[in-house]
């Protein structure tokens, strides 16, 4: 059930490809089927960071058994890759990382 959530003040005008490929790479990151992977993706947003309206980006990564340990090196992974489909620097990118407990996500008519 891992979300991917970006939400970013810049215009990508080819938005199914991009979901696409950040499905891909969640289901490698986290080793879960494609199949239950979500991406949330919103551009062209009024966002300010450290002052100024240049590119950024706000992602958040939930999942259930989120591997809490590995955050560094999938923050690294993330951002490397939004660094170069958006073009957005990596210090420009905050990334908030959510383990959920099972019982507290709805599928299906039920939850997980």
């Amino acid at each position: 059930m891992p979300v991917l959530k970006i939400q970013t003040n810049i215009q990508h005008e080819e938005k199914q490809q991009l979901m696409k490929e950040a499905t891909q790479l969640v289901a490698e990151l986290l080793e879960k089927p494609e199949k239950f992977i979500m991406v949330h993706l919103e551009t062209n947003h009024h966002m300010m960071f450290g002052g100024n309206v240049s590119g950024l980006i706000y992602a958040e990564l939930k999942s259930i058994g989120l591997p809490v340990e590995k955050t560094k090196e999938l923050s690294e992974a993330l951002s490397r890759w939004l660094t170069k489909k958006l073009d957005v620097p990596a210090d420009r990118i905050y990334i908030e990382f959510k383990d959920v407990e099972r019982h507290l996500f709805g599928y299906n008519a039920g939850t997980f």
